[in-house]
């Protein structure tokens, strides 16, 4: 499909005019958009309720309507994950890194955090940016092609590397997101 910006949009906007459905579902995230919009200045929780009740309820009726159709997607994209898991690609590696190192400037910036999150974030970046730099040294020196995976996952170190390096970061993240909730929780209860 070599089609340009402009005709993808146009490709879109044909959509959109082509049935009362698609008309129909532009109408109501246009009203919701604009309800939000409006509702910026005067903060009212009602209104910010209703649009998640709004978009949940969208969610749950594709949910229903479509649940073969939801079934096959969830069982294709769990398939995905742990295709990943147990072969990871190295273009996703990459972009892992990216964050990463994304992480790394906003935790050398940031003065909500604490010291013990700030050494256990440079602790765990570390760690990644070692496995990272090992990853690239043993392909170059091993003179593997990144994009040939089959070759890449014929050498145990690396495939290992980059395995420990997913399960890392997912721990980090799961860690992150439940000491941002501790913090979260205790400010509301000490301001109660």
């Amino acid at each position: 499909m070599n089609l340009s910006l402009f005709e993808k949009i146009g490709v879109i906007f044909r959509y959109i005019f082509s049935s009362f459905l698609s008309i129909e579902i532009l109408i109501i995230s246009l009203l919701l958009f604009a309800i939000l919009i409006f509702n910026i200045k005067r903060n009212n929780r009602m209104v910010q309720i209703a649009a998640i009740g709004v978009y949940l309820g969208f969610i749950l009726g594709i949910l229903i309507s479509y649940t073969s159709y939801v079934q096959t997607s969830f069982d294709s994209f769990v398939k995905e994950v742990m295709n990943y898991i147990y072969f990871p690609s190295t273009i996703v590696y990459f972009f892992i890194m990216v964050f990463v190192i994304g992480m790394m400037i906003y935790t050398i910036f940031s003065k909500k955090l604490t010291i013990l999150k700030k050494v256990i974030n440079y602790a765990i970046f570390s760690i990644m940016f070692f496995f990272f730099v090992s990853f690239l040294s043993l392909a170059a020196y091993n003179a593997y092609d990144l994009i040939d995976i089959t070759k890449l996952y014929e050498n145990d170190v690396i495939l290992s590397i980059i395995q420990v390096s997913n399960l890392l970061l997912f721990i980090w993240l799961i860690f992150t997101g439940f000491y941002h909730l501790y913090h979260f929780y205790k400010k509301k209860f000490d301001k109660e």
